[in-house]
């Protein structure tokens, strides 16, 4: 009788002999088998190396080959910005709106420990192909305050814009962007788009009718503890408040702006004083991200003609917490997308809607960056941004019309009203 647990070997054995298998040759069978498969293995190992070899060794454009300026395409430099926590959220805003053409400067606040600062720049470094052969993606080392309500955040925005300069020569506008925005469009759609976009102009959304903000915004006097006070993310208040300003108009509206690099040259190289007396003047306001570039634009001779009064965001409202996100099933979502902009903002539910933006809209895979006409890699199985082409050229899709159509009655509502600082 054949014990249970030896049942199976032994049948084999048995089975063996009935074909005529010698019982010497038995132990030999096992390693002959096992050294047909490795050998298998190998070759197959052997022909995909070579071939992941000629696609690395093969010349693949350098930064030297994209040609920018006013002859070409436009160019866009990132200021990307998070917090403690943000670095998931902030590597995926990146890869989504990723471009050889552009420029992209990273900030985690004080508040992220340096683990993740380096744990942002190691994925980078590691996700983005592209990025390092291109050399456009840097992540700020010493970082600033970023007191929510506070000037410290006006600091280090003009603080990128300056670096953002020194670093490239060849950007046409500087956006703003936080780890609670994402892409509706693709870069090459962005491109295309603002291909058509008077390059001196900028984007914000700004009035000087102040309403309640008058008196909770414009007249308190605050200081930043975060600009001089380590580890420190709140402000202190004067007891008393001062004048609504007489010596210029104050504006005020959104904090995320598109700004024309004639501008950000402006106010950090300035040939006039208007900048920084303002600076002076704003340091001191609540929120001044939301009022300094507004109204610096708006009382410069040079500049008030330049404005677009749209910030081309789509504000997303929370849900209460422990409500699921309203956006998937509801005409919310038809809306944002019928909206034309290219950025939406707070996202705060996870990665449901950012899912479904990916799926059916970027046409983006779960950690690669989107794939656009400079995107070569033919293989199913490959990123098709690990290899790239020519990143002089975009290829638009159906998403470019609706943005294209919102752009012409912006620039439209621009040339009628010849003045949008006059509001």
């Amino acid at each position: 009788m054949i014990p249970r647990s030896l049942a199976p070997a032994a049948s084999a054995a048995l089975g063996r002999r009935h074909l005529g298998v010698p019982a010497s040759a038995e132990k030999f069978l096992f390693p002959f088998v096992s050294v047909c498969f490795v050998s298998v293995i190998l070759v197959l190992s052997a022909i995909s190396g070579l071939t992941a070899s000629s696609a690395f060794f093969a010349r693949c454009p350098s930064p030297a080959d994209v040609h920018r300026g006013a002859a070409h395409l436009p160019a866009f430099a990132y200021y990307i910005v998070g917090g403690r926590g943000d670095v998931r959220r902030v590597l995926r805003l990146l890869l989504a709106v990723y471009h050889p053409r552009n420029r992209y400067l990273i900030h985690l606040s004080a508040d992220a420990p340096e683990s993740e600062r380096s744990d942002l720049a190691a994925r980078v470094w590691l996700t983005i192909p592209a990025a390092r052969a291109f050399g456009n993606v840097d992540v700020v080392g010493k970082a600033g305050a970023m007191t929510p309500m506070g000037s410290s955040g006006l600091a280090a925005t003009l603080h990128a814009a300056s670096a953002l300069l020194r670093l490239d020569d060849g950007w046409d506008w500087f956006v703003t962007l936080n780890a609670a925005d994402y892409p509706l469009i693709t870069q090459d759609d962005l491109i295309y788009v603002f291909s058509d976009v008077p390059r001196n102009l900028s984007f914000m959304d700004h009035t000087s009718d102040l309403g309640w903000k008058e008196e909770q915004r414009v007249q308190p006097i605050i200081v930043d503890a975060g600009i001089y006070l380590a580890k420190r993310k709140n402000y202190f208040q004067a007891s008393d408040n001062r004048d609504t300003p007489e010596s210029f108009k104050f504006f005020t509206g959104s904090p995320w702006v598109i700004l024309s690099r004639s501008f950000v040259e402006y106010c950090i190289l300035g040939w006039d004083n208007l900048p920084r007396t303002l600076l002076l003047y704003f340091t001191n306001v609540i929120l001044s991200e939301e009022s300094y570039f507004h109204s610096v634009i708006c009382n410069s001779a040079d500049f008030q003609n330049t404005t677009v009064n749209n910030d081309l965001r789509y504000m997303v409202w929370d849900d209460p917490p422990g409500i699921e996100p309203h956006l998937l099933n509801t005409t919310d979502y038809a809306e944002m997308i019928k909206s034309g902009v290219p950025f939406a903002r707070q996202f705060r539910h996870g990665d449901a809607v950012l899912d479904k933006i990916d799926s059916t809209i970027l046409k983006r895979r779960n950690n690669k960056a989107v794939p656009g006409a400079w995107c070569s890699a033919k293989k199913w199985w490959m990123d098709p941004c690990s290899q790239w082409g020519n990143a002089d050229i975009v290829k638009p899709g159906p998403r470019a019309k609706e943005f294209a159509r919102l752009m012409q009655k912006l620039l439209h509502d621009w040339k009628s009203e010849s003045n949008s600082c006059l509001r």
